[in-house]
């Protein structure tokens, strides 16, 4: 399993689909649609992608000196 960090490319708004759909080894498309489908049930799945979009950290890339 890859380790769960916001990639810079692939991402639509934070990355974070596209980080769990790497750590799970799914497809973005798929864990979007999880998503989405999550959020017409009760509870705070839209706070919990908030979270996870301040939580998790970038992707570093090899150009990156930082």
């Amino acid at each position: 399993m890859a380790a769960l960090a916001r990639p810079r490319d692939g991402r639509m708004i934070g990355g974070v689909c596209t980080a769990l759909a790497r750590r799970f080894g799914t497809s973005a498309t798929t864990m979007r649609v999880i998503f989405v489908i999550s959020c017409l049930l009760p509870g705070p799945q839209f706070l919990l992608y908030l979270a996870l979009w301040a939580l998790l950290p970038s992707e570093k890339t090899a150009g990156t000196a930082w």
